[in-house]
């Protein structure tokens, strides 16, 4: 039995450092695969998946490596769903100069933070535009290139500004400040 309130806090003190010191450790990112968004409200760090959508992961890496989306708007950001952005137009009808790339759709869900490729009507259109799930993507699962997940700053991506309801257009947007591999920061 503990006789005093401080004995009581040391004791719960200890078990939280002993549950801290045999967690497992989370997983090293991959430099290569890894890219940092910066916003205004801070970094957000993406892990790109290359087992599931490799050409995808290769034309992001190639307009990152451009420094492509510096300075790009989100374009369309819809409260509960998604923040889309990389249009150079802003309009949601631009891209890059590289090719459209061939869908690699995949069953692997849509969750909150998930990073999708955008798309017109059809399947292999998609070139630079990506938007990253809040909530209520799931539907979006085999029908939407996956290519990446976010595994830190998705408190930064909650704070994009929102677009209008219905059309998600933003007036004023937000801008990507940044965009880099992890393996170029220096």
């Amino acid at each position: 039995m503990l006789r005093s309130p401080l004995a009581a806090l040391a004791l719960v003190a200890s078990l939280g450092l002993a549950q801290a010191q045999t967690a497992a450790p989370a997983p090293k990112l991959d430099p290569e695969n890894t890219v940092v968004l910066t916003t205004k409200d801070g970094p957000v760090t993406i892990r790109l998946r290359p087992d599931l959508a490799p050409k995808h992961v290769a034309q992001i890496k190639t307009l990152v490596k451009r420094h492509f989306y510096d300075g790009i708007v989100f374009h369309r950001v819809i409260d509960g769903f998604m923040a889309q952005t990389g249009d150079p137009t802003g309009t949601g009808t631009g891209g890059s100069d590289l090719p459209n790339i061939p869908a690699e759709f995949s069953q692997t869900p849509y969750k909150v933070g998930s990073v999708g490729m955008a798309r017109s009507q059809s399947p292999n259109s998609a070139n630079s535009q990506f938007f990253i799930c809040y909530e209520g993507c799931g539907s979006l699962t085999g029908s939407y290139t996956l290519f990446g997940e976010v595994v830190s700053g998705m408190d930064a991506v909650r704070k994009i500004k929102k677009g209008a309801s219905g059309s998600g257009q933003v007036t004023n947007p937000d801008k990507i400040i940044s965009m880099r591999m992890l393996s170029d920061a220096k």
